[in-house]
């Protein structure tokens, strides 16, 4: 059986039976899955992605009270802000060793941990970022039914910072896993996005990618303009360090957590 890659621009151009075969990587760039990688680098026990503010506090409180020793964080965003009361936002330097580690991360953001709930019927889920592509990729190529490249989007509307990330997945996985893949309209067209964007030796990944390079182009994503109309800049040229990290955040569906691999 040929391999399949889809990629899908938005979580709501997917059902989630549609995920319950092979591998789906959650994508957003800007800034969720690039945080959440940040925090299991960090050595956080776990991230638990919530959908609503209410639902985060709620679970936090619940594991404070089962467990008073445990080290519950509460972290997230709402227009790229962070959440009054919380205790971290979503930038991915503020997840250091020192604030979060053996914690238990409950986040919510706008887009990123809403794409995670869209995987609940899904049997194998990661969280993919730049900052931590090539472990992504060796996850990647050793499965040989189905890639589902999820991006989170930014407010409903597609987002260039996350087809870019599925662009460069697909064209790397063409290129260097020995396979031959099916893949649907989306997948084509992200692969063009990202060959489109950067002249070799970069593309191919003959030489490394520079930081700045990235993100002037992540920049240019309607999440990126957002991040530059908040004061928060710093965040892009974070995201755009390509394999900073080597770890894999893996969501279980059942419960709901995200633990490093």
């Amino acid at each position: 059986m040929i391999p399949r890659i889809n990629v899908y621009a938005l979580p709501d151009l997917v059902e989630p039976e549609e995920l319950a075969s092979g591998t789906v990587v959650v994508i957003d760039i800007l800034r969720a899955t690039t945080t959440i990688v940040h925090a299991i680098a960090a050595g956080a026990t776990a991230v638990v992605p919530c959908g609503t503010v209410e639902e985060a506090e709620r679970l936090a409180e619940m594991l404070r009270q089962t467990d008073p020793d445990a080290h519950v964080l509460l972290a997230g965003e709402r227009e790229c802000l962070p959440i009054p009361g919380f205790d971290l936002g979503n930038s991915p330097t503020e997840f250091q060793p020192d604030r979060v580690f053996r914690s238990v991360v409950i986040m919510t953001t706008t887009n990123g941990t809403q794409a995670f709930r869209r995987c609940r019927k899904a049997s194998k889920v990661i969280a993919g970022a730049f900052v931590n592509a090539s472990r992504v990729l060796q996850e990647l190529f050793e499965e040989t039914s189905a890639i589902h490249l999820l991006c989170a989007g930014a407010d409903g509307e597609v987002t260039r910072d996350d087809v870019l990330f599925a662009g460069y997945l697909v064209d790397r996985l063409e290129r260097r896993s020995g396979l031959r893949y099916e893949m649907n309209a989306q997948a084509l067209t992200a692969r063009e996005n990202w060959q489109a964007s950067f002249v070799e030796p970069y593309v191919s990944g003959a030489e490394p990618l520079p930081p700045e390079l990235l993100a002037s182009q992540l920049r240019r994503s309607r999440a990126g303009e957002k991040l530059v109309a908040a004061g928060m800049e710093h965040d892009i040229l974070e995201a755009a360090r390509v394999d900073r990290f080597s770890c894999l955040p893996v969501f279980d569906p059942a419960s709901g957590i995200i633990v490093g691999h």
